[in-house]
């Protein structure tokens, strides 16, 4: 699991550390959480509430309409939703970072 460590400030000049501090903040308010993503799955499974939550809205809706692909795709989806609640979270920071300039290596 790579996660992306918050940028030390220590070294940097006051203006510029006010500038990762608010886009830290702002990727804070967005990042979705891996808990919601599985208690949205067990009440809303069948319904693919998990995958509205995590901004997946084409398939929620194939969900929303065939039942979780008569529950096969929620059966499969609670092996997935780690791995993508982790890759909505790497792109929204990786987006936000990018926006305020900010290059952010990943910690392996």
């Amino acid at each position: 699991m790579a996660i992306v460590a918050p940028v030390n400030t220590a070294a940097m000049p006051e203006w510029e550390r006010y500038r990762v501090q608010r886009a830290e903040h702002e990727f804070a308010s967005v990042r979705k959480e891996q808990r919601v993503a599985y208690i949205l799955w067990v009440l809303t499974g069948l319904i693919g509430g998990h995958r509205f939550y995590l901004g997946d809205t084409g398939r929620s809706i194939a969900m929303l309409f065939t039942l979780g692909g008569l529950g096969v795709w929620t059966l499969v989806d609670v092996f997935l939703i780690g791995r993508r609640v982790q890759a909505v979270n790497r792109d929204r920071r990786e987006r936000i970072m990018a926006r305020y300039g900010i290059l952010d290596a990943p910690v392996l």
